[in-house]
This record gives structure tokens, sequence and C-alpha cells, in this order.
């Protein structure tokens, strides 16, 4: 089992605000951030809207400008994420042992658009440039390596796969990394998209995108109108240690603690197995020590397809009961953001426990009755002290985290 694993920093980009307090009070409001897609010309696909960060410039947030060409958006972004978290957490990579400080990052779709630009320069340019395939190898690579250079982490790294649940699956490899008195702490968690023409190819090609034109009624999940999702990007990246060895540093008090966690699988289709989301969650919070009764919110998948949504709420209801605790998806207002997307909603249940709020279901008008759960679709002021946290990739990936208030 896994050391509990406490989060001192935090550092978030996402469609609705720069920085975790623009995030929170945006989506506390309730401000969706879907629109038009602005990257590039949308106009010749059936899909067109997506949530796309905004404001945001990567020589003014002091990425060199010998990097830019060498890094796809998404490391840019990836790279002032995991900054703040650092700053955020008070501290100072060089006077912590050499080896001390781990890099574990997530990472899906944020390739696409370096691969897309590689590939153009190869048949423009001719074969002397990045292959396609070498640029995907290379991009999952450097967001970890990025990181670790710019700040000096000499500690144990490593990329993980597993789309919309890479960014869970990030911060549960940085919990066991932990394990190694040497490893003091881990800066971790998922910064992705693909809002590349390539890219957003890939992902029309799932058959999961909405093609709805009209923002506000395109990404509705567990609704009776839900037809597919909204792409977007962003995501956060958190600075983790034991609380050994952030008290031993001199903190005292931190945003919060993952507590359980835990990845299955689900069988091949056509084999007419069940999905194993329920047995994650059962697992996260059996290994948090915790009861369903426990929970104050689940932060969901919501995934916006209907027999996804219909999956998802069942394996709720058979965990807490019909209506028996409060679901909230507050990605209706960024859209799915790949391997961001988990880590955004464990940094957005941090905020919720740390003020006693959670946060909004945008759009949606009234769930399917018979999903049997209790939507917020508004802010809700209630205590919370631990939230559950679910995620699930394309290919049958899923993941369960339980967070929670400093115990």
């Amino acid at each position: 089992m896994s050391a509990t694993a406490v989060i001192t920093g935090m550092g978030v980009l996402a469609p609705t605000g720069l920085g975790a307090a623009s995030h929170w009070s945006s989506t506390l409001a309730g401000q969706a951030a879907i629109g038009p897609v602005k990257s590039f010309d949308a106009g010749r696909y059936p899909s067109r809207l997506a949530g796309e960060i905004d404001g945001f410039d990567a020589r003014e947030q002091g990425i060199p400008s010998r990097l830019l060409p060498q890094t796809d958006p998404m490391t840019r972004l990836a790279l002032v994420a995991a900054e703040w978290a650092i700053e955020d957490a008070g501290v100072d990579p060089a006077a912590l042992p050499e080896y001390g400080i781990g890099v574990v990052t997530a990472s899906s779709a944020g390739g696409f658009a370096f691969g897309h630009r590689e590939l153009h320069n190869l048949w423009s340019k001719g074969p002397e440039h990045v292959s396609a395939y070498q640029s995907f190898a290379w991009f999952y690579a450097v967001n970890t390596g990025q990181i670790s250079i710019r700040h000096g982490l000499r500690g144990p790294g490593g990329v993980v796969v597993t789309e919309q649940a890479g960014g869970l699956d990030a911060l549960a490899k940085a919990r066991r990394q932990l394990r190694d008195d040497d490893v003091r702490m881990v800066v971790a968690g998922g910064v992705d998209g693909s809002l590349s023409p390539w890219g957003w190819v890939a992902q029309l090609a799932s058959g999961r995108i909405s093609t709805v034109a009209d923002p506000e009624r395109a990404y509705l999940p567990f609704d009776p109108a839900a037809c597919g999702h909204v792409p977007g990007e962003g995501g956060a990246m958190f600075v983790l240690e034991s609380a050994k060895a952030a008290r031993a540093r001199g903190v005292r008090s931190w945003y919060g603690e993952i507590a359980g966690y835990a990845a299955t699988f689900d069988p091949p289709p056509g084999s007419g197995r069940p999905a194993n989301l329920r047995r994650a969650a059962e697992l996260a919070l059996g290994e948090a020590d915790l009861d369903p009764a426990d929970i104050d919110v689940v932060f969901a998948d919501a995934a916006g397809v209907p027999e996804l949504d219909r999956a998802e709420a069942e394996a709720i209801g058979a965990v807490f009961g019909p209506h028996g605790v409060p679901v909230t998806a507050p990605k209706t207002m960024t859209g799915r953001l790949s391997a961001g997307g988990a880590a955004l909603d464990l940094a957005t249940a941090v905020l919720s426990i740390r003020d006693s709020v959670i946060p909004p279901t945008a759009n949606v008008r009234l769930p399917v009755p018979d999903y049997g759960i209790d939507l917020v679709r508004t802010p809700r002021e209630t205590p919370v002290s631990a939230a559950l946290v679910l995620a699930r990739g394309q290919g049958g990936f899923n993941a369960a985290a339980v967070v929670t208030r400093q115990r």
C-alpha cells in the first residue's frame, strides 16, 4: 500500500482560468469556457467547439525563446503549471538532496500538435526532419524531461499514457515513489489537449465528439440530450510529499491528502462482462479506509455519451445507493482535457474541500431520472471532507482517487 501523499503545491492552467484562483472563481460562477475553435480553422469539420486556454503567452511566463520551436503548446503549459506548483509549495529544489525530487506526468494527446507540425515539415522539406512516430515518442517524454531540466530535478521520473485516466494514474505513480525514503517530493499531474487538425481528426474518429453547434448544448453528461463531449486543453500539476517530509521542512498545513487510489481495466468489448469502474471506486475507498458514507461528493468522469453515462451512474449507484451522494461534473465548463482532465478535477476537488462548496455541473437542465444520481447544478455550500474523483480513458482504463481534508 502506498503512503498517503499530501498536496503542498498546485498549479492550474485551464480554459476557465490561469491559476487555481481564477479557475475556481470561474467554476463557482458556472462560467463555461467552451466556444468555437480558435487554434485552427475547424469550419470544414463536423465538430467546431472546444475548451481553449485564453491569454497564455509562453514568453511572458518565462519560457525561453530557444525552447519554443522545440516544444509543443501543451509542454509549455505543463512547464508553467509545474513552476507554479513548485512556487506554491514554497520549495527551493536546490536546497533539497540532488536526487530528492521526482517528476511524473501524464499525456495522451498533446503530441498531436507537434506531430502535425513535424509531419508538415517532413512533407515539405524532406526526410531529414523528425517523423510523426518519433514526434510522439519524443512528446511523451518531453514534459517530464523539460520540467526536470528546468528545475534541476534529478529524482525518479515517468510518463503515464492512459488517456483521460492519466491524471490520476500519474499521481498514483508519484505516491509510490514517495515510499522511497530518498525521494522527498514528486512533481506530478497532467496537462494535455490536441487542438490541431491532425488531433481533431483522430478525436472525431472515436465517435464520441459532439457535433452540436450550440456551446451550451454540446456537452451534456447525464442529460437526456447527451450526444458526446467537447474536447479541451489544460490541466493541473501538483507537488506531493509525505506528511513526514512536509513537516520536516516546516510545512504545517496543506491542501489535502490523496488518501486512496485504484485502477482497473474493463473487459474486451463483446465479452458480456460488466465494466470495472465500480470496482475501482470501491478499492480506492478501501485503501483510504473510508466507507461510502464518508464521501461528500463524487467528481464524475462524465463522458457525455448515453451508454457510458448510464454505466457510470450505475457504478455510482451501486457504491452509494440511489441519490446517495452529490455528483458533479465541472468539466462541462472546460471540455474533456484528455490526460489533463482528471488532474484538473482533482485540483477542483481540493478547492471544494478547502472552501466547503461543491461546484456545479454546467448546462445540464435535468439528469435522466433513471440514472438515480444527485447531480449538482448550482454551487452547493456544504461541509466537504472527502471527495471521490472518477476517470475513464479510452481503451478500458478506469481510475479512482480519494482526496481528503488534512487529517
